[in-house]
Formats: structure tokens, sequence, C-alpha cells
């Protein structure tokens, strides 16, 4: 079994997300105490993707994220770095054109999506600037970014109850549902080391992205990130 570091090697990551592919959706599910559902609700109302739009949702996984986006007639590109991870969305839904790609060097023309958006990824990719670089690269003039990430509460005591849960109770919650409990150790040393509400921000008016703004979810324990190409 494959445990990434902080420093991000893509084959690591890659590697890592391959051994968790087969139930990483329902580990999500119980890890978030349900909260993973509503959140990608959140994304798919954020994104608001309209018919005929082409939508890249980038770090897919088994494409669960997608589905939204396809229910409203867009047409959706689910793309990942993990073969395996696409591999098991492909049997469940043969129909979207899964993409395997890197997020810091996308396999896609120069402004070719309405809406980019990527859902608990960003914080797995090597090099962050150069991906938002590229997000904002393969976007049409006008279209739209949105990123969904672990961020920090707001409120000091639930943040501190939700760093001791992410570095204490998830491990052994990990232990009993996935094929892959050390890959969770790695996901909440990630979240603890990502940068909070402004810094992300910050990071995206710095790629280019104007109109920047985030909305809380969950307290803060996740963020809703939206830009505009212009």
């Amino acid at each position: 079994m494959t445990r990434a570091s902080l420093d991000k090697q893509p084959h690591e990551v890659a590697s890592m997300f391959d051994d968790v592919a087969a139930n990483y959706d329902l580990t999500n599910d119980v890890l978030s105490l349900g909260q993973a559902r509503l959140w990608r609700k959140e994304v798919a109302k954020a994104v608001d993707a309209r018919p005929a739009e082409k939508v890249l949702d980038l770090a897919a996984g088994t494409a669960t994220s997608s589905l939204p986006f396809a229910a409203t007639g867009a047409y959706v590109v689910p793309c990942d770095f993990s073969v395996g991870m696409l591999q098991v969305g492909k049997k469940r839904h043969s129909w979207l054109p899964f993409t395997a790609g890197d997020a810091t060097k996308l396999p896609f023309r120069d402004e070719t999506f309405d809406a980019v958006t990527i859902s608990f990824g960003l914080r797995n990719v090597q090099d962050t600037d150069t991906a938002l670089r590229e997000l904002y690269r393969v976007t049409k003039p006008g279209g739209r970014v949105v990123i969904c990430e672990f961020s920090q509460p707001t409120w000091a005591p639930f943040r501190t109850v939700y760093t001791e849960y992410l570095m204490r109770a998830l491990p052994p919650v990990a232990r009993a549902v996935s094929s892959n409990p050390d890959a969770y150790v790695y996901l909440a040393e990630s979240i603890r080391a990502w940068p909070d509400q402004a810094g992300l921000a910050q990071l995206l008016q710095k790629a280019g992205w104007s109109k920047v703004a985030w909305r809380n979810l969950t307290g803060g324990v996740v963020a809703l990130h939206r830009g505009v190409r212009a």
C-alpha cells in the first residue's frame, strides 16, 4: 500500500488514490459524517452548469462529483491522474469521457471550458500555483472556476475539536472502512498544512482570476472559492 508524503510527488499521490479507489466514495461519506453529499450539492449550485456548456471536473476520481453537471445537459469531462480511480469510474459510468491528466499540465487546448472545478483535489497537487494557472488557461474568457477544498473552521473552539478529530479519530475510522488507512493519515496531515480561506483566495488572484470570493461550509471545515476569467 502507498502512503504519499507532504512533498506530494505525483506518482506517490496517484498510486495512493489507485489503492483506495474501490471504496473511496463510501469512505468519504463515513469520514465526513455524511457532509460530503451536502458539499457536492453546493458545488453543483456554485458551478451552475447549463445545457451545452463544457465543464472540466478536475480530480474527479470516480466521477461522483461529475454527475450533477451531466444532469443539467452540460458536457462534462471528468479528469484525474489516478488511473485506478478512472477505471472504477468508467465501470460505473461508461458514457462519461474520462480523461487521465495532471493538474499542472492539463491535456486540453487554451480556452476550452465554460467552467472548471476541482473538489478536494487541489490540496494534493504538487504545485498549486501552476495548477491554478492551468485552470485559467483552459477556461474561456468570462468563464468561471469553483474550488471546493478543506479549510479552517472559523470558530476557535470548534477548530480545536476538528483538529483533534482529524489526527486522532480519522485514522481508526479509516482503518475500519478503507482499503488503505495510511492514505487517510496523509489526507489529515495535508488538510492541516493547507492555506486558510484568505490564503487560497490570494493564490487565485495571483494566478489571474478576478472577482475572487469564498463561502464557508460546515463552519469553515470546507470553503467554496469562486473566480472569473477576465
